[in-house]
């Protein structure tokens, strides 16, 4: 069981202030927490393989081709303002 000194070192670590009640309740969870991670961890995992996710990730790629091309002009034609044959922004720095 989590003792309250150890909790209230943790927060104070944080930076954290916390009453007497919630050092009491946050013992509490703590302690239901790591009863959890502790039934976990008796989990028979030797057949199981190591991975970075809990699910299989894949890229989907797609075919990269032109659909719909606009030349400069029309692109150009609602800009707040042009210059050069291209968008002008204002400066950021």
């Amino acid at each position: 069981m989590i003792e309250e000194k150890d909790v209230a070192h943790v927060a104070d670590l944080a930076r954290l202030q916390l009453s007497k009640e919630e050092l009491k309740k946050f013992g509490s969870q703590l302690d239901r927490i790591l009863e959890h991670a502790n039934k976990i961890s008796e989990l028979d995992t030797k057949d199981v393989e190591p991975t970075s996710h809990a699910v299989e990730q894949k890229n989907v790629f797609r075919e990269d081709k032109i659909d719909n091309e606009i030349d400069r002009d029309q692109a150009l034609a609602n800009a707040p303002e042009v210059e050069d044959n291209g968008f002008k922004v204002p400066k950021i720095m």
